[in-house]
């Protein structure tokens, strides 16, 4: 259980991140996109004792992070978890048309791109660090195919 300092240390991490994440968008686009003034946006990082139980909405948050180059309070919550975060770099030629059948076939090559990494990793009988961060990231790409499969086996099943 999280005590009550331990609760304090955690509140100035997020505070940190908070304001870390208005200013990536800047003080008035964060006001326009969030609907909340500079001095309740203020409040919400201020290490003040007065406000150290105000925290950004997380509505607020989401809609900062849509608009920021990272994902900072996001990122902040996953790291007190424990939690590593992936950022999906995949740029597709055409937008995303298909369903099911799209995702089998994008799947079947996501595997086989793996399985021929994982191939030529093996090849020398050791997996080197650099083969293994390959790796990873084959294995993530698939992880993320199978997550979109999945979405999309839940659009189509309401």
């Amino acid at each position: 259980m999280v005590g009550r300092q331990d609760m304090a240390g955690v509140g100035s991490y997020l505070k940190k991140h908070t304001e870390a994440l208005v200013k990536d968008v800047g003080i008035e686009p964060a006001c326009v996109l969030t609907g909340k003034s500079k001095a309740t946006l203020g409040r919400y990082y201020s290490d003040n004792e007065e406000h150290a139980d105000r925290f950004m909405p997380i509505d607020a948050v989401a809609a900062l992070e849509e608009a920021a180059s990272f994902p900072h309070v996001t990122a902040a919550l996953a790291d007190l978890k424990g939690i590593t975060l992936s950022r999906d770099d995949r740029r597709k030629n055409t937008e995303d048309k298909g369903g099911i059948n799209s995702d089998v076939i994008v799947l079947s090559q996501r595997f086989a791109m793996l399985m021929a990494e994982y191939s030529q990793s093996i090849e020398d009988g050791v997996i080197t660090a650099n083969e293994a961060k390959r790796l990873l990231k084959e294995t993530l790409m698939l992880q993320q195919v199978l997550i979109d499969m999945k979405l999309h086996l839940e659009d189509e099943s309401v």
